[in-house]
């Protein structure tokens, strides 16, 4: 039997429980029970009289006495149990009060079907060019399903018909990271998936193929050595050495033999000093300290000059040449070195050396593949001060824009990732403000708008939060109604808010989350009524089941609460849910199920902060382990085969991951473990 502890147990009242009339008459104190007379004997065993008024009345002393003491042994185990409740629960139970539906932080329509329909339009009747932008616009729509795998699929349209390698860069390193394959043991940042639609050399060629998009790429490719080719080139720059040249460029006390014409070749610059009416070209020796470049590296800019190759050169010589080709625009040489240097990058220790050197010398391939290095690596490069202030802040984004790398596109994926690893986070907020001065068409600024309300109001920075809000309505984003209708609330105006979400409801056809965000501003029956017609228009939405459950909780209706919050766990889990059934079940005494929610919702967020955040949730399994039910990994196997026949997911994901905590080398465990989560999510 299942104790409520929050009720006062009868058993525990003893003199509540003995009232009556039979209790007084056993006194012995009482002439009439010693009397046996009257009423004592005929209420006794049928015509007894004093003998058997007394037998009884012994055997009811005794009877009463053994109650006593069961009485007071529950009353002892109850006392243990009241104990380990309030060690599991150190908070209490969850409180109305603190419940509030998040603001969720996505495009949302009132019209959903009629959105997609015109954004599906305008992808196959705009211009090649514009394709890509619907195609991201189709990706902010489909961020806020709860099926990942439309967002993934317009995605892949929006690499499909990325043209520039900066979109490519982006938008493949946004596929890998939506994989999550980063959270793998042994994988690197850099591996390819074998198709050139994630492959990192893929994204750096040049040219748009897009039927190629699923092609075997180059990296699955046996390498291929052109010693030949090798050759030639030492046996060019052997011939130049033995031949003097026609000019000499003076470096310090070092002197460089070129040929005028060659070096005439690489740029219009260099052609008007040497052919045109400067000093220069009558000079057969000219000086050329002041230009930056070593003796070496002029002497390298020479041996470009007739093989065209930079392959054998170090790469500070070739930096050197890439300064050179800045200054005197000799945009082959530049591509050449542009190339090179972006082949040299591998790490991340690399691209942040490289990526001064190409933002200063606006070289667009070297910051790309700097830029793909960083972004292969999220979310840990987020968190790197090294790599954040290559975008952070205004000036950073006005050097990227230099080079052609400040795109909607590239500050909408930071953005999201710092989102999810800290909302509150300055970086976070840096990033949404970078993000908004790319933002150009009017899905872009309610997108941001939108973003930066729901960051001010996690921050509880309430005033800002109702400025971006009331922008992104301004922009065209109805949803965005309810931030701002929140950060009123926040503010103290609890009836403007109310004001304004009847307006809404009034002005357009009715959605569940229009209701659902009423009722934080209602009392009573008005607040149950709104919840209710939430439910009933988007059964989907978890708030309404969470807050009747609590309610029903603080009515100390625990077992009604549980049956409350089965009803969205049954077609949508989330942790939110399995967290409150936890605590539910934990009040109930009910220590398995609660431990089997617990580690179930760990599957889902390992970091999971339980009780409003006040307890991690592996701190709580450790907690429950000791009074539940203890199994050995033969008897986890046992209980895995009978959830997994029953088709009991969260009982399955509980038990997978407890044998991953006994064995997390198993790989078939991790295997399973995933094919619940796609079950699930």
């Amino acid at each position: 039997m299942q104790h409520n502890i929050f009720t006062t147990m009868r058993s525990l009242k003893l003199i509540d429980g003995c009232k009556g009339t039979q209790i007084y008459a056993l006194n012995p104190s009482n002439p009439t029970i010693n009397g046996g007379g009257g009423g004592g004997g005929g209420g006794g065993g049928g015509g007894g009289g004093g003998g058997g008024g007394g037998v009884v009345g012994e055997k009811l002393l005794h009877h009463l006495h053994n109650h006593a003491g069961v009485n007071s042994n529950r009353y002892k185990s109850n006392q243990n149990c009241h104990t380990v409740v309030e060690t599991l629960l150190p908070h209490g139970l969850p409180k109305v009060d603190l419940l509030e539906p998040q603001i969720e932080p996505y495009l949302k329509s009132v019209n959903f079907v009629e959105t997609l329909a015109d954004v599906y339009r305008r992808t196959e009747n705009c211009h090649q060019s514009e394709k890509l932008d619907a195609y991201l616009e189709q990706c902010a729509i489909f961020r806020g399903l709860p099926d990942t795998k439309l967002f993934r699929r317009s995605l892949r349209s929006a690499r499909k018909h990325a043209v520039y390698a900066h979109s490519k860069v982006v938008i493949s390193a946004w596929l890998k990271y939506e994989r999550r394959e980063g959270e793998l043991i042994g994988t690197s940042a850099m591996d390819c998936c074998g198709r050139n639609i994630e492959c990192p050399k893929a994204a750096l060629a040049s040219g748009y193929n897009p039927e190629s998009l699923f092609d075997p790429c180059v990296c699955s490719r046996p390498p291929q050595e052109d010693v030949d080719d090798e050759g030639s080139v030492e046996d060019e720059e052997c011939s130049t050495s033995e031949e003097d040249g026609d000019m000499s460029f003076c470096i310090g006390d070092k002197e460089v033999r070129c040929f005028r014409y060659n070096i005439a070749g690489l740029s219009r610059p260099f052609n008007t000093m040497l052919y045109g009416s400067f000093v220069e070209s009558r000079r057969q020796r000219i000086n050329f300290s002041q230009n930056g470049i070593s003796a070496d590296g002029m002497r390298a800019a020479e041996i470009f000059s007739r093989t065209k190759k930079i392959d054998s050169f170090d790469p500070p010589i070739v930096l050197e040449l890439l300064s050179l080709a800045n200054r005197f625009c000799c945009d082959e040489m530049k591509s050449a070195c542009d190339v090179y240097l972006a082949s040299l990058v591998s790490d991340k220790d690399s691209a942040v050396l490289f990526m001064e050197y190409g933002l200063e010398e606006t070289a667009y391939l070297l910051v790309a593949a700097c830029l793909q290095v960083f972004l292969r690596e999220l979310p840990n490069s987020i968190n790197n001060p090294n790599v954040v202030r290559f975008f952070c802040s205004s000036e950073a984004r006005e050097r990227l824009a230099k080079v052609g790398h400040a795109s909607f596109v590239l500050y909408y994926f930071l953005s999201l990732i710092a989102m999810e690893d800290d909302m509150k986070a300055n970086t976070t907020v840096m990033l949404l403000e970078r993000l908004g001065e790319c933002g150009s068409s009017s899905w872009q600024k309610q997108l941001v708008n939108h973003l930066l309300g729901c960051v001010m109001l996690e921050r509880n920075e309430y005033k800002d939060a109702q400025h971006w809000f009331q922008a992104s309505v301004e922009a065209g984003h109805t949803y965005s109604l309810v931030g701002l209708a929140r950060a009123k609330y926040r503010r103290g105006h609890k009836f403007s808010a109310y004001k304004q979400m009847n307006t809404l409801i009034s002005e357009y056809t009715p959605v569940g989350w229009m209701y659902q965000e009423r009722s934080l501003y209602c009392l009573g029956k008005e607040k149950m009524m709104d919840l209710n017609t939430a439910t009933e228009l988007d059964p989907t939405l978890s708030f309404p089941y969470m807050y009747r459950a609590v309610l029903m909780a603080e009515d100390n209706k625990i077992g009604a609460a549980i049956s409350e919050i089965n009803k969205i766990i049954g077609f949508k889990v989330s942790a939110e849910c399995l967290a409150l059934r936890a605590w539910f079940s934990i009040a109930m005494e009910d220590y398995d199920g609660a431990l089997r929610d617990v580690r179930a919702l760990l599957t889902f967020e390992p970091d999971y902060m339980m009780f409003n955040g006040k307890m991690h949730a592996d701190q709580l399994v450790e907690l429950l382990r000791h009074h539940a039910q203890q199994w050995n990994q033969a008897d986890c196997w046992m209980q895995l085969y009978d959830r997994w026949s029953s088709v009991d997911d969260i009982g399955s994901l509980a038990v997978v991951n407890q044998m991953l905590a006994n064995d997390p080398g198993r790989s078939l465990l991790w295997f399973r473990q995933s094919l619940l989560l796609l079950r699930l999510v």
